[in-house]
């Protein structure tokens, strides 16, 4: 029941996909409880140094036997002027005076390597890679190839989507605008591709000829049945479970906010993101400047983000999440694999849909 061409290709038993959730969130514990469930449990590694994310992957490889993958972010050039960054700068240290920590701290790089990330995912021989922000050049892709590695994009367009296709991507997420964290457009202003999932998805599945997994909102077995994809792919889901490494304060923000809880901000890390509203970014929307974009944004406020987990503050932490809040529990990630595909088969079987 639910095989699709992908579960056979990926050789997985549900079409059940565990967000790639960068920052700590998917630890291997997740990552092993889904893939160990049947579903795809998937690392994100867009933060880790190559030291680490070699380790995350080894640790992985000692808890299951099953598929798992890997996310990565594409690099983006970033154009910010020194004053910018020097404007921004002086700004933040008011939120540093705020929550004691040092003022002005110097930062030694804005992101880590992409290529040496790519030879550790090469070296462990991870079974799946998927990325975000763009797209990785044909030298990258086909080197993936030839090692055997299925390759995931990440579209919020079609048009992002017939560009995967072209590029040689094995499957594609299509990210729906309810989607916590991160959005992957690379083609056109994030706030012109803001498309909900149920309009999204099919209009990606009719234009490209590779599975498409839904993204979005989706929680439970209601939206795998819906939106008739090859997989679904769920974050904010398996945020409070206890495998996650998501910090209390964050879960406890998961667990008690609503659907109109979040809103897209840049104040963060420069680039568009889904979160539960805070003062951070409720104060960050008026700033007079220009917010520098991606990484450097990001890195100028991790300082901030993490004083304020040391100190359980929720208004200065970036608690990523989608629309579908009401709906996030705290049940471990297996059981939430076993209860969406419970639900999508009662589902199915009372619409005859299979």
């Amino acid at each position: 029941m639910f095989e699709t061409d992908l579960t056979r290709a990926l050789k997985i038993r549900y079409p059940i996909f565990q967000a790639p959730m960068a920052g700590g969130v998917s630890t291997p514990e997740l990552v092993e409880a889904v893939s160990n469930a049947g579903g795809l449990g998937n690392l994100g590694g867009g933060y880790l140094t190559p030291e680490q994310l070699r380790s995350e992957i080894q640790k992985i490889k000692q808890r299951t036997d099953q598929p798992f993958g890997v996310n990565l972010f594409v690099p983006e050039q970033s154009e910010d002027s020194e004053e910018a960054i020097y404007r921004m700068t002086d700004y933040l240290n008011k939120y540093r005076i705020k929550l004691g920590t040092a003022q002005n701290p110097s930062l030694m790089k804005f992101s880590e390597s992409f290529e040496e990330q790519l030879q550790v995912v090469l070296e462990e021989r991870v079974p799946v890679f998927s990325f975000t922000f763009g797209v990785p050049s044909q030298d990258v892709i086909q080197t993936m190839k030839q090692h055997g590695i299925f390759i995931i994009g990440t579209a919020t367009t079609v048009d992002e989507a017939k560009q995967l296709e072209a590029a040689g991507a094995d499957a594609i997420v299509a990210q729906g605008s309810e989607a916590g964290g991160h959005r992957g457009t690379f083609m056109k202003d994030p706030s012109h591709a803001l498309i909900g999932t149920m309009a999204i998805v099919p209009q990606i599945v009719d234009h490209v000829s590779i599975p498409v997994i839904a993204a979005g909102g989706i929680m439970d077995g209601r939206g795998l049945v819906a939106l008739g994809a090859a997989a679904v792919q769920m974050g904010t889901a398996f945020l409070a479970c206890p495998e996650s490494g998501a910090h209390e304060t964050y879960n406890q923000k998961i667990l008690s906010s609503n659907e109109d809880s979040t809103e897209i901000t840049r104040a963060y890390s420069g680039r568009a993101s889904r979160g539960i509203q805070t003062k951070f970014m409720i104060d960050m929307h008026q700033y007079p400047g220009t917010i520098p974009t991606y990484p450097i944004q990001n890195a100028m406020t991790r300082d901030i983000r993490q004083a304020a987990a040391k100190a359980n503050d929720p208004e200065y932490m970036s608690l990523w999440a989608g629309q579908g809040l009401r709906l996030a529990g705290d049940q471990p990630a297996a059981s939430i694999v076993k209860q969406t595909i419970d639900q999508a088969s009662v589902l199915a079987r009372k619409f005859s849909f299979i």
